[in-house]
């Protein structure tokens, strides 16, 4: 194929012809991967190539056997969708340039499902077939320098602007390709933005800015999509400019600003089964990058124990989050994970371990109107016996349901003198003692 620099058609047009939708898209654009060289795609201008593919498309719109009669606006997002295949995600494409989609779920290729202010719809988007979903799963992977196929079909990856991208193929997933796409803000939410959602109010919101700059080590628990990661990112907004902080995550999520920042993420193992870089792995080795705090993005496994080590050794004010129902749930959980290192330690002295190292949970949940709420934080004091002790600072209380669906209910301080006042004091945070009043109730 003879190219000029600055074009990427060439002529010639196939016979094809067809009345369905999906099938005269999917007759065009495999034309256009005839007639495109895709390795000048990216070398040249982005508004340069979709006029020539508009234009290749509506010279094949004009030919005998692809008329079909189309009014301008049917024509028009027959234009975008033919850009969206060739240039981005196909269907996909117009859910990932909309802030306000938070996650795009496709059950299959005749389901896409997106969540949009914390509530999931479907919509009438759809792909054409099997193959048409797995050419855009193919075009996601391998964008990420991976593979997947029937000896390796599940994938859990980031796409360049920060998504979460899981995959799971046949014969794993029984109906068909699943797609999963956790999107990400461009900027963080800040504490003002979580006041305003009323994820928490400004009086909680001023005690949770203060346990980072007092350099506590903080375990955030919360379920699925309740909000874990953005309250980890927003936290972590008030960590000084002048510490050295070291991420840890599987996927890269995070979008802390500071500039002493070291990033790392996992990797999983090649088709041969090595090359395996576990979140163990890469916690040890932050130990000896001199990090002032380790964040590790989540707990799953036995590296729960390297991070509670780290947490124990000159590294106070570490973070993380664990997939958890409760603080309690939490502590757990955790247990379970640091019995995972195959340590040959007695329960107790796990237990004695973890409440060395943690000193505060924040529970984050997800209620049925999709609001997110800082619905607990507890300190904990130490042991009673065998059993790790904790106190709740505050709490969020669910009392009904307005008429349009929305939760109703209170925030309220326990009326507890947390232990961390003390830390307050020593780095020069200051709270008003009447902040903890019991009678305050913060209706919402």
């Amino acid at each position: 194929m003879q190219m000029n620099r600055g074009t990427i058609i060439e002529g010639g047009f196939g016979e094809h012809s067809s009345e369905d939708y999906f099938e005269l898209k999917t007759r065009i654009h495999n034309r256009l991967l005839d007639l495109i060289d895709l390795t000048l795609i990216d070398s040249l201008d982005q508004n340069l190539v979709k006029s020539q593919i508009r234009s290749l498309v509506q010279r094949v719109l004009e030919e005998q056997d692809f008329r079909v009669p189309l009014n301008l606006t049917e024509k028009e997002n027959l234009f975008t969708e033919i850009e969206d295949e060739v240039l981005g995600l196909g269907p996909l494409e117009p859910f990932l340039k909309d802030d306000t989609i938070s996650d795009v779920l496709v059950n299959t290729y005749n389901q896409i499902f997106i969540e949009r202010f914390g509530k999931l719809e479907i919509t009438e988007s759809r792909f054409k077939d099997d193959t048409h979903l797995m050419r855009i799963i193919d075009k996601i992977v391998s964008s990420m320098g991976r593979r997947i196929d029937e000896s390796s079909p599940m994938v859990d990856a980031r796409l360049s602007d920060g998504s979460r991208v899981n995959v799971i193929i046949p014969p794993l997933a029984i109906d068909g390709p699943i797609l999963s796409i956790r999107r990400f803000g461009k900027d963080p939410l800040s504490l003002k933005d979580l006041i305003l959602l009323k994820s928490f109010t400004k009086e909680i919101g001023e005690v949770a800015k203060g346990v980072v700059k007092a350099r506590l080590n903080i375990l955030i628990s919360g379920g699925t999509g309740s909000g874990k990661t953005t309250l980890l990112n927003c936290l972590s907004q008030f960590i000084s400019e002048e510490e050295r902080i070291v991420t840890i995550e599987d996927a890269a999520e995070l979008q802390l600003k500071q500039e002493h920042l070291v990033r790392m993420e996992t990797r999983p193992p090649n088709i041969e089964g090595r090359g395996e870089v576990t979140s163990r792995d890469l916690v040890r080795n932050s130990l000896r990058m001199r990090p002032d705090r380790i964040i590790v993005g989540e707990v799953r496994g036995s590296e729960a124990f390297d991070m509670l080590q780290a947490m124990n050794t000159g590294h106070e004010g570490s973070l993380t989050t664990i997939h958890a129902n409760s603080p309690r749930d939490a502590l757990m959980r955790l247990e379970s994970m640091v019995a995972m290192a195959q340590l040959d330690i007695s329960n107790e002295f796990m237990r004695r371990f973890i409440a060395s190292a943690i000193d505060l949970i924040i529970q984050s949940s997800r209620f049925p109107d999709g609001t997110r709420k800082v619905t607990s934080m507890q300190e904990i004091t130490g042991m009673e016996g065998n059993v790790i002790t904790m106190q709740e600072i505050f709490s969020f209380r669910q009392t009904g349901m307005d008429e349009e669906g929305k939760i109703k209910g209170h925030f309220r301080f326990q009326g507890i003198r947390p232990r961390f006042i003390d830390k307050f004091a020593v780095a020069g945070i200051s709270i008003p003692r009447e902040v903890f009043d019991p009678e305050k109730i913060f209706e919402i």
